[in-house]
């Protein structure tokens, strides 16, 4: 088609969302036409990124029907004997519907809100991980004093201080950015600050949401341009303080010994239960699994099935396939929450990038421990797999840092539309 011979407005099309009216057009010469460009109207703001709405519901929907799987037969045990059947099932999908609407709700404030208050945040955490250690306040279960009793659930003040530095670390580095190459001025006061975590964290003890926590502070000081040498200095302080909290305390290292040699008599029925019976349900699953509700494991040879271990009924009813799916689900939920992150920071939104990027580090560092432990690539550790692990306070405030994400690449689409948040 020739010059002469296309429509003449074959052009429009470079110019569709502009407005159109009449007096705000302005002639402008192109190979030799006059064309109006007209000035944008309002814009309409874009949706939700469903792709990743419809992976989360994904992730939801199997964890609620693998809790129901995994703790079906609970009531049989004598412990659990006053409980219906049915007992986790209604109580997890309570904690969907109070984490959706959180979610809901979290969704609606603006990320210069979450900046403005997140110190405050902080500090209310803080506070919560103190009362949960004043005796007849927090709640203690198998001689960890972790839970604040609320009547309709049990909430747990160490799965909102994950959320709480999240959000300090990167309010923190905003603040923080012109100083950032400085040691005693950008990293010891937040790393002080994690220290006073890891104390009330350690006296419940969980050491296992100190690790979570230390690794997303330590993931935005490195994303917010913490000195490369820094880092590594800071990363080594951390495995050596860990290693000597593993070394100090003896039934800390009668887990690592139990890991390394799960069958040895002296394990098998103790710290390496767990671990063994973990290894035989992925055993049985094989490849295709035993089919939805088969386990055998989780008939009171598995604890915490329903919770910790979670991923063993999976691997045992679905089989590798099962799993992989399950991993590739996480994995391309992290990945799509690092993009936005990542769409933030060059959208000069440091702030909201820091925060995305803190949420995926968040999700897969646990989601990897978890996997971990359940096939015994790491130590055993109370860690639950985000999104499908029985747990209200865990799923409320993974729905919760979700919601934000979804805020983020919200407001992320409304400034490159050309509106303003």
């Amino acid at each position: 088609m020739t010059a002469k011979t296309r429509p003449s407005n074959w052009r429009s099309g470079w110019f569709s969302g502009f407005g159109k009216a009449a007096s705000d057009a302005l002639p402008v010469r192109l190979g030799g036409r006059s064309l109006p460009v007209k000035l944008a109207t309002p814009v309409r703001l874009a949706g939700l990124d469903w792709a990743l709405v419809w992976v989360t519901v994904a992730l939801l929907l199997s964890g609620l029907i693998m809790v129901y799987s995994a703790s079906v037969a609970m009531p049989d045990n004598p412990k659990f004997a006053r409980y219906a059947h049915t007992f986790f099932l209604t109580r997890h999908v309570f904690s969907l519907v109070m984490a959706a609407l959180a979610a809901y709700l979290a969704f609606q404030i603006p990320m210069s809100t979450w900046e403005k208050y997140a110190p405050w945040l902080f500090l209310a955490s803080l506070v919560l991980l103190v009362l949960v250690l004043v005796p007849f306040i927090g709640k203690g279960v198998n001689g960890a004093r972790r839970w604040i009793p609320l009547g309709f659930m049990n909430f747990q003040p160490s799965e909102l201080a994950k959320f709480a530095v999240l959000l300090y670390a990167a309010n923190y580095m905003v603040r923080k950015m012109d100083v950032k190459e400085r040691f005693f001025r950008a990293v010891l006061p937040m790393a002080f600050a994690v220290g006073i975590v890891g104390v009330l964290l350690l006296a419940e003890p969980d050491m296992g949401a100190f690790m979570v926590i230390s690794v997303i502070a330590m993931g935005i000081l490195f994303l917010g341009g913490v000195n490369a040498r820094m880092f590594f200095v800071i990363s080594a302080v951390v495995v050596v303080a860990f290693g000597m909290m593993v070394m100090l305390s003896e039934w800390r290292r009668e887990r690592i010994f139990a890991y390394m040699d799960p069958w040895n008599e002296k394990y098998s029925m103790g710290k390496g239960y767990q671990l063994s019976h973990s290894l035989i349900a992925f055993g049985r699953g094989e490849i295709f699994g035993v089919g939805l509700g088969g386990s055998i494991e989780k008939l009171h040879w598995l604890p915490e099935a329903h919770t910790d271990f979670l991923m063993a009924v999976i691997g045992e009813e679905f089989g590798l396939i099962g799993v992989l799916v399950v991993i590739g689900l996480f994995l391309w939920m992290i990945r799509r929450i690092i993009h936005i992150g990542r769409q933030s920071i060059a959208l000069d939104r440091l702030f909201s990038g820091l925060v995305a990027q803190g949420v995926g580090i968040w999700m897969g560092f646990q989601t990897f421990i978890n996997i971990g432990v359940n096939l015994g690539a790491l130590p055993t550790k109370g860690l639950t797999l985000p999104l499908m692990s029985y747990g209200g306070s865990a799923i409320v405030m993974n729905l919760i840092a979700l919601g934000v994400v979804l805020r983020i690449d919200y407001e992320n689409r409304v400034l490159m539309r050309g509106g303003r948040v």
